[in-house]
């Protein structure tokens, strides 16, 4: 198969779809490999390096105009929309149910993508798994930052000192970002609550941190309590393939403490804060009602070294599925990346997706 791996051109995107060892791994099964020239500098990753691993370096019109699978990091921009190949394979991060432009785009052009947060096997989402580490752990030291009197914020420490109180950190959500949010947070030093609506995740947390974090059912009246201290909040809540719920309202934003921040890493999937909105790296923050809003689409971007590898060390093996057997094929014998499948032929297949968009 003739797989395209273009550059990332997402705002501060330094991540590429594949290294250089995967791609050597590829073409040692085969496969034809088009990388788009400084493709992979981001990540440090050379075209000479490329080169040596048996990938060509394109434009990426001739990429898109040649490959049959497309490998991403982030999901194609508007400007991309026209390059897309009608019956092509697009594998990369998706968000559909937040991005109808891209949805529409998609299914006119009989695209089958398939996104790796919708990925799932026994229960997890590898593919989204270690981009949701990186940003859960990037989370604290982001509201560290803004809480920074210089930049909005309140002008606490997050860690406290002798005989200071540390800051509150509110958690929404106890999966893989809340989770690796809550175990940086709490190195720091900082006074932590959980909120989630799994009882078994709440006795889990009670359990490994032995009480010294909070740790409540995601009712009404809680989140609003929580949200009302909370010097940091981060939203770390999210639904394979669909919009993020909402959790905390206009009206409770308003009232939190000024200078209080807000990092919502659901922003991709529109976010689980009402007063949320997409930034950028280059813009990352804005205020509302006096609170730091964090919501960087593409937070792992900053760190593309790391998020490079550990990307690839878990799509790597789905993309040689797709490159060896074909989507028909693969479809039906491989349950993981049936799950992955969010538009085919024209129709989308993702039940969480299409519930969603009451499709």
């Amino acid at each position: 198969m003739i797989i395209g791996i273009p550059r990332e051109i997402k705002e501060h995107e330094y991540r590429v779809g594949i290294t250089p060892s995967g791609v050597r791994e590829l073409k040692q099964e085969g496969h034809r490999i088009i990388l788009e020239k400084s493709a992979g500098t981001g990540s440090d990753f050379t075209d000479e390096g490329y080169r040596k691993a048996g990938a060509e370096i394109s434009d990426k019109n001739t990429l898109f105009k040649s490959s049959e699978l497309i490998v991403k990091v982030k999901e194609p921009l508007p400007s991309e929309y026209p390059l897309l190949q009608e019956g092509q394979i697009l594998f990369t991060f998706l968000h559909l149910a937040s991005n109808p432009g891209l949805l529409n785009t998609l299914l006119e052009k009989n695209i089958t993508a398939c996104a790796y947060e919708t990925l799932e096997k026994s229960g997890a989402l590898p593919l989204l798994e270690p981009m949701s580490e990186i940003a859960g752990k990037m989370a604290p030291l982001i509201g560290a930052y803004y809480l920074q009197r210089i930049y909005g914020g309140q002008g606490i420490l997050l860690t406290g000192v002798e005989g200071v109180t540390p800051a509150n950190v509110l958690v929404l959500g106890a999966g893989t970002v809340g989770m690796n949010a809550v175990k940086v947070a709490f190195e720091l030093g900082a006074r932590i609550t959980v909120i989630d609506r799994g009882i078994q995740k709440l006795k889990l947390i009670n359990e490994q941190y032995r009480g010294k974090i909070k740790a409540l059912t995601a009712d009404k009246q809680n989140i609003e309590n929580e949200v009302l201290k909370a010097d940091v909040l981060i939203g770390a809540v999210s639904i394979t393939g669909a919009r993020a719920p909402k959790l905390v309202s206009k009206e409770l934003v308003s009232k939190m403490g000024q200078g209080a921040v807000i990092i919502d890493v659901a922003v991709d999937q529109g976010g689980c804060i009402e007063t949320i909105k997409p930034t950028t790296h280059s813009n990352p923050v804005y205020t509302v009602n006096g609170v730091v809003h964090y919501a960087v689409t593409n937070m792992p971007g900053a760190y593309p070294k790391t998020s490079t590898q550990a990307l690839t060390n878990r799509t790597l093996k789905y993309i040689k599925e797709l490159a060896r057997n074909g989507v028909e094929n693969t479809i039906k014998e491989n349950k993981p990346l049936r799950s992955a499948l969010n538009t085919y032929k024209g129709k989308i297949m993702h039940k969480g997706l299409a519930e969603s968009l009451s499709v």
